[in-house]
């Protein structure tokens, strides 16, 4: 039995692109992997799919609209009912928005599925993976967060909303949540890491129209590959030599230095109560 058989590993944003590649490669190694998409058509499909390039029928399917904190508390719920042990939690769902919009709960979109997805199922987590210790929490990132410019008094765009500077600031929330959260388990044999995947061509953008879409769609020859991007978020999630590793940022398998603001633990500290007050935890 490899050191993979028996873990129970959940990914977000499992039906397409990184996520796709990361739930297929972990349930190859024997992992039981529970898929987590928007979609239950599209799940469906990613769920055969892997069972059947694998032969692992321990794959199972859970939706969620991570943009909605009703729904995600819901999901943290069945996640916690149905698996008791988690050892590694993969946030990797996330979008950019050519037009401001706001989700169910009235807030700038980017920002609710982006950071604050990540930010309150991992919290609703806590327990479990506390519990499921030694675990990991890997939260896929980008190298976009050294082109933010975040505003803690405009978090929701309101003032101006720019896509791509929208998107930028939710990578850095990524980052900030990522090493804020590292600090508070210290200690605990949770680890938790930030992953920079690269320019990777995937469905990112599509749900967009116009000239975002074709703009994605141009680029996407020039892109690294789902499986060249999946290749960090696999290692830390599941790498022996990765299980100490926490608070790190990683590109191709290594731990770089993030921006000097993305470092900045008063901002991380204030983004975390900020968060915590819109999504009603205890900060």
């Amino acid at each position: 039995m490899n050191e993979v058989e028996g873990m129970t590993c959940v990914v977000t944003g499992a039906t397409s692109g990184i996520g796709r590649v990361v739930a297929r490669a972990l349930a190859r190694m024997g992992a039981r992997v529970v898929l987590v998409g928007r979609s239950r058509e599209r799940g469906r499909h990613t769920l055969m799919e892997i069972m059947r390039d694998t032969g692992n029928t321990q794959v199972d399917l859970l939706t969620c609209d991570l943009s909605s904190q009703a729904d995600v508390r819901r999901l943290a719920t069945e996640l916690a009912t149905r698996y008791p042990q988690i050892d590694v939690l993969v946030n990797n769902a996330g979008a950019i928005f050519r037009r401001r919009e706001e989700s169910v709960d009235g807030l700038e979109m980017t920002f609710a599925l982006n950071h604050l997805g990540y930010f309150l199922l991992t919290n609703l987590l806590l327990d479990t993976l506390r519990a499921s210790s030694p675990s990991r929490v890997v939260n896929v990132a980008s190298s976009a967060h050294r082109r933010a410019s975040l505003d803690l008094d405009d978090l929701q765009s309101v003032r101006r909303y720019r896509p791509w500077r929208a998107y930028a600031n939710s990578k850095l929330c990524n980052l900030l949540f990522t090493y804020e959260l590292a600090r508070r388990l210290d200690g605990s044999g949770v680890t938790v890491n930030a992953v920079h995947p690269g320019s990777v061509a995937t469905r990112f953008g599509s749900n967009n129209t116009g000239p975002m879409r074709r703009m994605m769609a141009w680029g996407r020859p020039f892109l690294r590959t789902p499986e060249q991007g999946a290749r960090t978020v696999v290692h830390l999630a599941v790498a022996p030599e990765a299980a100490d590793a926490t608070g790190g940022y990683w590109v191709d398998d290594r731990a770089r230095r993030s921006s000097r603001v993305s470092m900045d633990e008063t901002l991380a500290a204030k983004l975390w109560d900020l968060s915590a007050e819109i999504t009603g935890l205890d900060g």
